[in-house]
């Protein structure tokens, strides 16, 4: 499983700032494409072995800030708030804009 995560942070390394992708897409883009609970996982350890990791720009297919309860010293949707993306109802809004495809663009 670590080399997975490692791959998964390295992906989540380059979404660029302002900008959001989902589990699942960073799940196809490993070439796992029904892993994005895997990928989830992983983002939950990246609190702890990646601290620095963009992971608030990683949102569930809807947009829908579901890893909001794993950011605990500074809330999530504020995170994204300071790059500029709005949030309403723990969800971004035009998420399709926002959308960064990691299999499109790596």
């Amino acid at each position: 499983m670590p080399d997975f995560y490692e791959r998964v942070y390295e992906i989540v390394a380059l979404i660029p700032y302002g900008r959001v992708t989902t589990y699942g897409a960073i799940a196809k883009c490993l070439g796992a494409a029904r892993s994005s609970r895997l990928v989830g996982i992983a983002m939950n350890h990246s609190h702890l072995t990646h601290p620095h990791l963009p992971a608030h720009r990683v949102v569930n297919r809807n947009g829908l800030l579901t890893g909001k309860h794993h950011f605990t010293s500074a809330p999530m949707a504020e995170l994204l708030e300071a790059e500029g993306v709005v949030i309403v109802g723990d969800c971004v809004v035009d998420f399709d804009r926002l959308f960064w495809d990691p299999k499109e663009h790596l």
